[in-house]
């Protein structure tokens, strides 16, 4: 007898989830799009950030250039009166100051000494005038000077005051150098005190000859005043 071959039985599980489906590459296209869009405008929103801070700081420089130029052109003259404030200062002093140097663009006179508007001076609530510091607060203020000077014989050197209080001049300070070398030596004089001075005051300083006066360099002769 033949056997009755049956069909095989197929089980099936309607329970079971179907494989997962991998992505179609138009998504995977898509997603990577995106992602580029954003990395180019975040960087093109750090280089326009950085470009505007340039253009900015640029601006900055060329209006202090221009201040300072243009201070420069009205304060020319050795004998001009300069602005109390400077813009070129990024920190104000907190009380009247002036520091001026010596310089080749002046000419002294016999025995008053000239002040150089060209080498960056420091006037802070004080003017120059007429080769004097001129005080435009009351108070008492440290007056100082220092010369080189190369002399054989004997040289004088002082700070004076004109005051519109008193007729003439008065001499704050002043020292005299003797030399008993028969040949030219070269040599310094400093004076420094407190003094109490009124507005319009104005302090200079003179000397025996300013002829002897050295001047190689312009911070060897100096003369300031600072409100203590």
């Amino acid at each position: 007898m033949e056997k009755i071959k049956y069909p095989s039985v197929c089980v099936v599980d309607t329970h079971a989830t179907r494989p997962p489906v991998p992505p179609r590459l138009i998504q995977v296209r898509k997603k990577t799009g995106v992602a580029q869009i954003l990395l180019y405008m975040l960087v093109s929103v750090a280089l326009c950030g950085m470009v505007i801070e340039a253009c900015f700081i640029y601006g900055l420089y060329q209006a202090e250039h221009t201040n300072s130029e243009s201070i420069s052109k009205l304060i020319g003259g050795a004998d001009v009166t300069t602005p109390t404030k400077q813009p070129s200062y990024d920190i104000l002093p907190s009380k009247p100051v002036a520091h001026l140097t010596d310089g080749q663009d002046l000419t002294h006179e016999k025995r008053k000494m000239a002040w150089s508007m060209n080498a960056d001076p420091l006037l802070y609530e004080m003017t120059y005038e007429d080769k004097e510091l001129k005080i435009q607060k009351e108070g008492y203020y440290y007056v100082y000077s220092k010369v080189f000077f190369s002399d054989s014989d004997t040289f004088q050197h002082r700070i004076s005051m004109h005051t519109d209080r008193y007729r003439g001049n008065i001499t704050l300070l002043q020292s005299r150098k003797y030399s008993s070398h028969s040949k030219k030596t070269q040599s310094n004089s400093y004076l420094g005190g407190v003094f109490h001075l009124y507005q319009n005051d104005g302090i200079f300083v003179d000397v025996s000859d300013t002829a002897k006066i050295v001047r190689h360099k312009p911070y060897e002769n100096v003369f300031g005043a600072y409100m203590i």
